[in-house]
């Protein structure tokens, strides 16, 4: 077989499994419906879940049908990426309907709030009090969906072994079993069950079932849809913050992490860097945040103000309890380089990732150690990324430095459009910020009157963080590649 062939025999089995994907996918988009069960007056609003599911079944089928393949052949990690890359699109477009047949939303208002579901990222251009709640259900289902990886998780899973290149396509290091199988599973079990606890702790901490559930499963995705206009702020419930705190902190945590826990190995999770960094950084900040912002403008709260915002900056869950147009700049750049840092790696918040962070302060300790040691003294470091032990050497230091590197060109020309629009320095460092960090955390710029191209900045920035940049430009150049060779192979 020529290697022509080979190209299109592979690409055969991509367009194959992403119709699978999109084949089972009409069970995730007919959940909604059951919500009609304790709130019948939902009932004409489940057609608009039964026709988006119908077309992706129909998107599914007919990828499944017109890419047959007779086995299932090891994904390479570049086809991975070509997977990821259809599957986020397509499902963006597909989730998207909802909020176009119903009305609610235009095309591009739409996208972004897709995008922002599945992104976990929480900026929104809906009035979420009066749209139906089978679409605040929607809305917090794509966020929990998409903050654990679990369209691609559960293809990795279905495919088996020959899955590995997909399921470390998304930048995953969190192998926690030795298959990719159990791995997909024992992520789901972790998951769920904090869902679980969630909701339970939310209801009885005075909420109803209904803005309870939405609200548990948003905290732990660090995506911050809320039922309310207000977010958490308008239950006005320390109890309910501390729960919300607990939740995105549990979210923001890698689930590598989680797994040292759930299995006892409490002297690994102790060497684990992450958990420290992110304590070290809210340590270093919230003092600030509460002396030069929120002592001022909440004098009656402003240490419970503080904490909770720092918490959610850093996480990217974006709930927040207080508007920030009133904040002043310094506390607004505060929460902007929080919202930078990040959460953990493996987990579902987004941002450069803590690990990153941890690693690179490392290495910088490591260049002045060595700078007392004997000339020839070799000083290696290992790090721990849940159970797995790294070492810290060039090609992990080249990895960091080429993300931070896109990430702030991105900021930079995301930052730069958004004062085009005429917004000033703090307010546009904030909000671009929000989206390409996958926040949800808002100074106001991001609403639904806003103009188009301010959204689709917006929008490309929070698909761009998502996927970290690295899948998206693997996957287009190979894409690219592979089709000069074919349209050449054709000459």
């Amino acid at each position: 077989m020529d290697y022509l062939a080979v190209i299109k025999t592979r690409y055969r089995v991509v367009l194959h499994h992403v119709g699978t994907l999109f084949t089972f996918f009409p069970v995730v988009i007919l959940i909604p419906i059951l919500f009609c069960f304790a709130y019948p007056e939902e009932w004409p609003n489940a057609l608009y879940f039964a026709e988006t599911a119908g077309i992706s079944l129909l998107v599914g089928l007919s990828f499944r049908k017109g890419f047959r393949i007779t086995k299932n052949l090891p994904l390479t990690i570049q086809e991975g990426a070509i997977i990821v890359l259809f599957t986020w699109t397509i499902g963006i477009f597909i989730s998207a309907l909802p909020y176009l047949l119903s009305g609610v939303l235009n095309f591009t208002q739409a996208i972004f709030e897709s995008t922002s579901g599945w992104t976990t990222t929480g900026l929104t251009v809906v009035k979420v009090e009066k749209i139906s709640r089978l679409l605040l259900v929607w809305r917090s289902l794509t966020q929990f969906l998409g903050g654990a990886g679990f369209a691609v998780m559960m293809l990795s899973a279905m495919i088996g072994p020959m899955g590995f290149g997909l399921y470390h396509a998304e930048g995953r290091m969190d192998n926690l079993k030795p298959n990719i199988r159990k791995s997909a599973q024992m992520i789901i079990t972790i998951y769920v069950t904090y869902a679980v606890a969630g909701v339970i702790s939310f209801k009885l901490a005075g909420m109803s079932f209904f803005d309870a559930f939405n609200h548990s499963l948003t905290a732990l995705a660090t995506g911050g849809f809320s039922t309310k206009t207000r977010s958490i702020g308008d239950f006005n419930s320390m109890t309910i913050e501390i729960i919300a705190l607990v939740l995105m902190i549990l979210g923001t945590t890698g689930f590598g992490v989680h797994y040292t826990i759930w299995t006892r190995k409490f002297k690994i999770f102790m060497k684990n860097g992450e958990h420290w960094t992110l304590l070290g950084i809210l340590l270093l900040f919230i003092p600030g945040v509460v002396r030069w912002t929120t002592s001022s403008l909440y004098p009656d709260m402003p240490l419970r103000t503080g904490i909770f915002q720092s918490v959610s900056a850093l996480t990217g869950t974006g709930f927040s309890t207080v508007s920030f147009t009133n904040w002043n700049d310094l506390g607004l750049y505060l929460l902007t380089l929080l919202m930078i840092f990040g959460g953990g790696m493996d987990s579902t918040s987004g941002g450069l990732k803590l690990f990153r962070i941890y690693a690179l302060i490392r290495a910088i300790w490591r260049e002045l150690k060595g700078f007392f040691m004997p000339r020839n003294a070799v000083a290696s470091v290992e790090l721990y990324k849940g159970e797995k032990k790294i070492e810290l050497g060039p090609r992990l230091l080249k990895e960091i430095l080429m993300i931070f590197s896109f990430y702030f060109v991105f900021y930079l020309v995301g930052v730069t459009v958004l004062m085009v629009y005429g917004y000033d320095l703090p307010h546009a460092a904030f909000e671009y910020a929000s989206a390409l960090s996958t926040v949800g955390l808002s100074v106001g710029i991001t609403r639904p009157d806003a103009p188009a191209g301010l959204l689709w900045i917006e929008t490309l920035g929070m698909f761009m963080g998502r996927l970290e940049f690295f899948v998206v430009f693997y996957a287009v150049t190979k894409i690219i590649r592979d089709s000069r060779m074919l349209r050449g192979g054709r000459k």
